[in-house]
């Protein structure tokens, strides 16, 4: 009775760790699209921020960030996110962690 109890415990947690990764990259791609959008048909200010020197030496804050699930916030990141959220509307109600993982997709 206990291995199939256990068992089924293991199953539970494997398919909501699933689930919770595929949302996560599901909503990265939604708002990696949406900045995608946003940078190709925006004014040139906005078309900016993917060659924005700021978001550019944020990467490796980013990866920091991504990679420890936001313990490690660094000084560029947040200057980062700061400027995206001024010019790009679809991420002012969006986690630091999903724009971290745009700027790693720029």
């Amino acid at each position: 009775m206990r291995p199939v109890l256990l068992s089924a415990v293991v199953a539970a947690v494997l398919f909501s760790a699933t689930v919770h990764a595929q949302t996560l990259v599901a909503t990265s791609n939604i708002i990696v699209r949406a900045l995608d959008r946003t940078f190709d048909f925006s004014s040139d200010t906005t078309t900016s921020i993917r060659d924005s020197k700021i978001v550019l030496a944020a990467r490796d804050d980013a990866a920091s960030f991504v990679a420890t699930e936001g313990q490690i916030r660094g000084a560029q990141l947040e200057a980062a996110i700061t400027v995206i959220r001024s010019h790009v509307a679809e991420a002012q109600g969006v986690s630091d962690l999903v724009l971290a993982e745009a700027i790693l997709a720029l």
